[in-house]
């Protein structure tokens, strides 16, 4: 994060560009198979904003609606998925998780959990003691800290 409280990022191309104003609401990876398979990776790492903190300067990003309620953005012109979009806590309104690999300077979010970690690749986890959720983080217990045993 910047100075002035901003950070921006956008696709491989350029055609997208976006800014986010103040603090994350949360930074964590996701497990679930719906993002694994929106971006072919493993686990997938957003910034959660919510929506009215970020703003799309330069091109329009496409919208895949994936399900109700869910929308996925990407670039039109070279595919980078850009974000999750909806009401994931009706308690927060509406948010926007930015993917952290599309910021200009990721190591600025420094994740703090685990969500969906019972839908993980089996061998694949992450080494790092931050609690994993079952769910959402505000609606699950925490299932455990820290990697499965390798077996």
């Amino acid at each position: 994060m910047s100075d002035n409280g901003k950070a921006s990022g956008g696709c491989m191309c350029g055609a997208v560009r976006y800014e986010v104003r103040g603090e994350p609401v949360w930074v964590g990876h996701c497990h679930c198979e719906s993002c694994r398979r929106h971006t072919g990776a493993p686990v997938v790492t957003y910034a959660s904003f919510k929506a009215d903190q970020v703003d799309f300067k330069i091109g329009q990003r496409r919208i895949y609606n994936s399900s109700p309620g869910v929308a996925r953005g990407f670039c039109g012109e070279c595919g980078t998925p850009l974000t999750w979009e909806g009401t994931d806590d009706p308690a927060r309104g509406p948010i926007v998780e930015v993917h952290i690999s599309t910021l200009d300077d990721p190591d600025a979010f420094v994740p703090t959990n685990h969500l969906f970690y019972p839908e993980r690749i089996k061998w694949f986890d992450v080494y790092d003691d931050l609690p994993r959720y079952e769910g959402f983080d505000f609606e699950s217990d925490v299932c455990r800290r820290g990697p499965a045993p390798m077996v």
